[in-house]
């Protein structure tokens, strides 16, 4: 009986040393601060219809960022000079403490009364409404390296002046139009005579990058034989002056780079 009282009270104290040694953990568990209907986004322009806007969240406890469609913003609080008119949707993107969401507010845009960056005047022209057309800066023969095979990653390395003898781009004659007129629009066509084929674009000015949506860039599309251009309309600027325009991709499906010159129309 004497064993058995000590065994059992041996037992006691292992089992309540076990239970002493057991870590004590404190789970921290995130929680959202707000619901996404309580996130307040406040967009305010500094003249009455203007494009010089200031995006703020101003929820407490809400952090993220701004994409304002031609960049992102680490902020709850921007500032900037928007080159598009017509009515324009801005984006918040950040974390309600347990979750990530999104919310957007729009923003109506009917004068562009701040001045652009250049390069936006350079493309579109100064009658930003009326927009700008661009052609090919050079034929077959002509002498001038309009279209032609760069080394990857080396835009002024020439490989092969594919446009310079009888093969040409299939649509050597024709023009592409860039405006502002209520958007950022796009105008694309095959030959002088041929049927406008409409989309939008977005220049990224700090990163030097012209996006065409829609129909590709005069010499660009995927045609006899030809696959040089980027399939989603995505180019690096060269050089953009009021009177030249050089694209260049560095790695396309033929694993080479290859550079497009373009002038303005003259009427």
């Amino acid at each position: 009986m004497k064993n058995k009282i000590i065994l059992s009270l041996f037992t006691g104290i292992l089992a309540l040393a076990f239970i002493a040694c057991e870590p004590i953990v404190k789970r921290d568990v995130l929680e959202n601060s707000t619901t996404v209907d309580g996130v307040t986004l406040v967009a305010t322009q500094s003249t009455p219809g203007g494009n010089e806007i200031t995006l703020e969240m101003t929820t407490p406890g809400v952090n993220g960022y701004w994409n304002y469609n031609l960049g992102k913003a680490l902020t709850n609080k921007f500032t900037f000079v928007y080159p598009i008119p017509g009515t324009s949707t801005f984006k918040f993107v950040g974390t309600l403490g347990a979750e990530f969401f999104e919310k957007t507010i729009d923003v109506q845009i009917d004068q562009l009364d701040h001045a652009l960056d250049q390069d936006w005047y350079d493309l579109v022209s100064n009658n930003t409404a009326e927009g700008k057309t661009w052609v090919f800066a050079g034929a077959p023969g002509g002498g001038s390296a309009y279209w032609y095979m760069a080394a990857p990653y080396n835009p002024w390395e020439l490989w092969w002046d594919a446009g310079a003898g009888d093969m040409p781009p299939v649509d050597l004659n024709g023009k592409m139009v860039f405006d502002l007129d209520g958007a950022a629009n796009y105008t694309y066509y095959a030959a002088p005579d041929a049927d406008p084929e409409y989309g939008s674009f977005v220049l990224d000015v700090k990163n030097q990058v012209l996006d065409v949506n829609g129909p590709n860039i005069l010499g660009g599309a995927a045609t006899d034989g030809y696959d040089i251009g980027n399939h989603d309309g995505i180019y690096q600027i060269i050089r953009l002056t009021e009177d030249e325009l050089i694209l260049y991709v560095s790695d396309n499906a033929w694993a080479t780079g290859w550079m497009w010159h373009f002038k303005p129309l003259e009427e």
